[in-house]
């Protein structure tokens, strides 16, 4: 058997895994989850954008948790009415369920905080603000995502087993369809590509050293923020996560694990590469920052030592070559999706050649 083949059979299990002390728990009475907090100052940070009915499927979720996060941060990026009413909702019905907390830095009670934007910041500028946010209320453990997931019950539990070693991990995840979601966790940092080669099978420890981030469950600690900063809200949509996870591989170890923690609520069109392996539909607009935010990324294996101009050159006709086969195989709006591709390389290179661009700074 393939270690393609075994790591999905592992997947596909997951949700059936046992607690992490060994033993088979059914989930426990609300009272109990008021007083479990296997994760210091937990706080989850969501972004969303005019997507109410799969924010709210994702608040069901949270309503599941066998462990209650610290503090639920939800960041609107369309700053809209029925967003707010559907968090207000889902704040007194989870205070209800797990009770109030200690006060925050700003002396809060409520687990659920609403963090309503004046602009659509995209998914970067979404996600910076509400770490920053939460940040300031006093979390010291960040756990992101976007609005299309649902959480396992036992995600927190899962992600616990792995706190007291690493300050960045990464949980697995489950496809629309209940299959297992692969991500490729490593770059080659010299090309800015992810690492094709990167073997699914975490291997018997389940897990594996990576040098990048998913915003799609990944879980990090205050210290690392204090380190590298907040997010870039820079690059808009697209690449933010990456550069975060390898900015963060710089001061700490850095691991992808096993345990499978989100499925996504969302069906993609795709290609199916090879195995787990996928070719996700992207629109135009995602097209351009593809392109453009390595610029941005460039930036960054600059200021670390890590920029080889002629093998970064490789790695963005690599992407070119991955978008245009996109294209050709997923999408076809060849029009359209090759003047955005182009848009997007002319705006790297000015970023590449800005003068006053400088790094997020870290938090004092």
């Amino acid at each position: 058997m393939s270690t393609a083949t075994e790591n999905n059979n592992q997947l596909a299990q997951a949700d059936s895994m046992q607690d992490p002390t060994g033993t088979d728990q059914a989930a426990p009475a609300a009272t109990s989850r008021k007083t479990r907090e296997p994760i210091e100052h937990l706080a989850i940070v969501v972004v969303t954008y005019k997507r109410q009915e799969l924010l709210g499927h994702l608040f069901d979720s949270y309503a599941a948790l066998t462990c209650a996060p610290w503090r639920i941060v939800v960041v609107d990026n369309e700053n809209a009415p029925e967003t707010r009413e559907l968090v207000e909702q889902t704040a007194a019905r989870l205070d209800e369920l797990w009770g109030a907390t200690e006060p925050d830095a700003e002396g809060g009670r409520s687990r659920m905080v609403y963090a309503p934007q004046t602009d659509n910041l995209g998914g970067a500028g979404g996600f910076s603000a509400g770490v920053r946010r939460a940040f300031e209320l006093g979390a010291e453990w960040f756990w992101v995502m976007d609005d299309d997931v649902l959480v396992m019950p036992e995600a927190i539990e899962r992600l616990a087993r792995w706190t007291d070693r690493y300050q960045v991990v990464q949980g697995s995840r489950l496809d629309y369809d209940g299959g297992p979601f692969f991500w490729q966790y490593q770059q080659f940092t010299t090309l800015g590509i992810p690492n094709p080669l990167a073997k699914a099978d975490l291997g018997p420890t389940g897990a594996k050293r990576m040098n990048s981030l998913c915003f799609e469950g990944g879980l990090f600690s205050r210290e690392v923020v204090r380190r590298i900063g907040f997010p870039d809200p820079r690059f808009f949509i697209y690449g933010d996560d990456a550069c975060y996870g390898y900015l963060a591989s710089k001061v700490t170890e850095t691991v992808v694990v096993s345990d499978v923690i989100l499925q996504r609520s969302r069906a993609i069109a795709n290609w199916e590469v090879s195995g787990v392996r996928q070719l996700s539909s992207t629109s135009d607009t995602n097209r351009f920052y593809i392109m453009r935010n390595r610029g941005f990324f460039a930036r960054y294996l600059r200021e670390h030592g890590d920029y080889h101009r002629i093998l970064f050159g490789v790695g963005t006709a690599a992407t070119l070559a991955k978008e245009l086969i996109r294209l050709a195989v997923v999408d076809r709006t060849f029009k359209t999706g090759v003047r955005q591709l182009v848009r997007g390389m002319r705006a790297a290179r000015e970023i590449y050649r800005d003068s006053s661009w400088t790094p997020m700074p870290p938090v004092a």
